[in-house]
């Protein structure tokens, strides 16, 4: 499991992830707060485990098939009972004509939630995030610091705050 840290600002979640299993089991926590709406920034280096922990929140909302990381598609698309979530990864994104064209700023809507890896490839273009995920490797595994920087984005935070505090 992770281990919460207790100095965090009160925007703020920091965790320790030893393992792959952690991670999952974080994106499950998450899962549980999420609401319809939310934009959330995916932040780290190549292997930091973006798509690892978007697979536990999917698993966490009751998504049984394959996860696989939209690098090459640009998003995946996944509808859970009345949930429309959207993976994107922009790693290889690089012309803002493309995001017009896909009609990429229509899967932003107050129905939908929208995780973002490598959002700084597309800045300008994206709305502001309600929650800002950095995933960094460690010795020991990742840390992972979760900030709220909206209204919508510190309900989750105070909600995944209460439920890894039981």
């Amino acid at each position: 499991m992770h281990t919460p840290n207790d100095t965090a600002s009160s925007n703020e979640y920091l965790a320790e992830l030893p393992d792959e299993a952690a991670t999952l089991a974080f994106g499950a926590q998450l899962a549980q707060t999420l609401q319809a709406g939310l934009v959330i920034y995916l932040h780290g280096d190549l292997g930091a485990g973006k798509t690892t922990l978007t697979r536990g929140l999917l698993r966490g909302l009751g998504f049984a098939g394959k996860v696989k990381s939209p690098t090459y598609t640009l998003v995946e698309p996944y509808t859970i009972s009345s949930l429309y979530l959207y993976h994107f990864d922009l790693y290889r994104f690089a012309d803002p004509i493309e995001w017009e064209e896909a009609g990429f700023r229509d899967y932003f809507n107050p129905h939908s939630v929208c995780l973002i890896e490598w959002p700084d490839k597309a800045a300008g273009l994206l709305p502001q995030a309600d929650l800002d995920i950095c995933l960094t490797p460690t010795a020991n595994g990742r840390s992972l610091t979760l900030t709220a920087n909206s209204k919508a984005g510190t309900t989750c935070l105070t909600t995944l705050k209460q439920h890894t505090a039981n």
